[in-house]
């Protein structure tokens, strides 16, 4: 996303006159969350300034901070936070999409591990990632569909992993293999904000 992201993180970068991630605040509280935990790195001070703690936008804020050890990936940054996420369920949302999946405050994961979120392949990522039978997400499969970077997770996923940086999709993998891991495929709107020219494109196509 650079030059863009020299002055600020992804998460504060305007689609529709708003940063994508008040987007998500505010679909959090109408969907009944009142917690949420941002990871911070590359800016974080910048989404600090322009967010508080939450008070706002009726959500209550804390910031798990990834600036002095670096960013820790997905999965990392998922363990850094454990502490602060508690011992159910929690949904993910990764802060550079923007849609409108409707969030789910009282998803139950069952006795599965994780509930990932998958969208029809995008141009960017023609090939995919995961395949699906019924609910079940493959790791083979004749179709493949894109991980949306939308989930609901079980702590317990975590628990295994060593602090530090670690990616998400070796994790998942994993789990898949032994069954774990459910998911659905949502075919509404949503964007991965991943070039200038894509965010570019969605403001160009709303403002029409």
């Amino acid at each position: 996303m650079r030059p863009l992201t020299d002055k600020l993180p992804k998460p504060l970068l305007v689609v529709r006159d708003k940063p994508l991630i008040v987007w998500h605040l505010q679909k959090l509280v109408d969907a009944g969350f009142s917690e949420v935990v941002i990871n911070i790195a590359h800016l974080g001070q910048k989404i600090i300034d322009a967010l508080g703690d939450g008070t706002e936008f009726g959500i209550q804020i804390t910031y798990s901070d990834e600036r002095d050890s670096g960013a820790l990936e997905s999965a990392g940054g998922i363990k850094k936070a454990l502490h602060l996420l508690g011992d159910e369920t929690f949904f993910l949302v990764n802060g550079d999409v923007f849609c409108d999946y409707e969030f789910d405050a009282s998803f139950d994961l069952k006795e599965k591990l994780a509930h990932l979120i998958l969208v029809p392949n995008p141009e960017h990522n023609p090939k995919g990632d995961f395949g699906l039978k019924n609910t079940l997400v493959l790791n083979e499969d004749s179709q493949k569909y894109t991980f949306s970077g939308i989930g609901y997770y079980n702590p317990l996923l975590f628990k295994s992993i060593d602090f530090g940086a670690s990616a998400l999709a070796p994790l998942l993998r994993k789990e898949i293999d032994r069954e774990n891991i459910s998911g659905e495929i949502y075919h509404g709107e949503w964007h991965d904000i991943g070039t200038p020219q894509r965010l570019e494109n969605i403001n160009t196509r709303f403002n029409k």
